[in-house]
């Protein structure tokens, strides 16, 4: 690589809040309100994981950063609404998001469940507007909506919804976070790669197992992070899982068993890039932002 990690993820991070603020309606355009809680929704915060992971995966197959940025801000603009979602009253009940008040608090639970809902329209508006290859473009547009739907982030958030107060095998606790957390990590990956060009299956399986064994340890370190992170450094309320009664690696597995766990898919990820080198080296290294994160 021509420049270290850091820099480039600030590069890469730069360039997404850029593009996502350009991509968003104006706070000027009617309906003001509307679009006022849609851009306090996405811009100014967050890590950005999932931009990231297109930038990464899209630079090892060389693919533009013009298709890049506009992919990346369609999969931000989708995590966004769900964070709005997942944050109301009639899910988890939260106040504090990103270091600052949820949408719900700032603007009103209407007003709230509308900006997630519009949110989720722009995110294909912003994908449909990708000027390059049509069968790549349907490709895209599967990916994404499989990731958001029933079988994918919702159908995790449901699953989630009815183990509230259950005792879930570690099967079934992964499975509910292979679709909440893990589809749309995959599908940033997956679509990474799908800026460029369609993967050979070689190259399909890989990056699939790479999504696979990051986007379970980014929901382990989660649950790690909900127990023993700073709260003003994790920018959101802690404890709320053990509060609410939900099932978590830490609750199944304890501390330091979902610290192994969470390391072991860590050196799973870099071991399954093999196949790439070198040019993989930056998901290498966001797998291991994602287990050593402290927020």
């Amino acid at each position: 690589m021509t420049e270290s990690f850091d820099i480039w993820m600030r590069s890469v991070q730069s360039c997404v809040e850029k593009k996502l603020s350009e991509l968003l309606p104006s706070e000027n355009r009617t309906p003001q309100r509307l679009h006022e809680a849609m851009r306090y929704a996405v811009l100014d915060g967050g890590k950005r994981i999932r931009p990231l992971l297109v930038f990464a995966t899209g630079t090892l197959f060389g693919a533009k950063t013009s298709v890049m940025a506009q992919v990346a801000s369609a999969v931000e603009m989708i995590h966004a609404y769900s964070l709005i979602h997942d944050d109301m009253p009639c899910m988890d009940n939260d106040v504090l998001r990103r270091g600052k008040p949820t949408v719900h608090v700032q603007f009103g639970e209407a007003m709230a469940l509308l900006a997630g809902d519009a949110l989720q329209a722009q995110a294909f508006v912003v994908l449909s507007n990708v000027n390059d290859d049509a069968v790549l473009a349907v490709k895209r547009y599967q990916i994404l909506s499989g990731a958001a739907g029933s079988l994918g982030m919702c159908g995790g958030q449901a699953i989630d919804l009815d183990s509230i107060g259950k005792q879930l095998t570690i099967g079934q606790l992964e499975q509910m976070h292979r679709l909440k957390t893990g589809a749309l990590l995959k599908a940033s990956v997956m679509l990474g790669a799908l800026s460029a060009k369609i993967p050979s299956p070689e190259e399909n399986r890989a990056l699939e197992e790479y999504a696979k064994a990051a986007g379970l340890a980014f929901q382990v370190v989660d649950d790690i992070l909900d127990v023993t992170a700073d709260p003003e450094m994790l920018g959101k309320t802690p404890g709320k899982d053990l509060m609410n009664h939900k099932p978590t690696y830490v609750s199944l597995l304890g501390i330091e068993n979902s610290k192994k766990l969470a390391e072991q898919l860590r050196r799973q990820a870099h071991d399954v890039l093999e196949p790439f080198g070198k040019k993989a080296d930056y998901l290498r290294e966001l797998a291991d932002l994602v287990v050593y994160r402290k927020k």
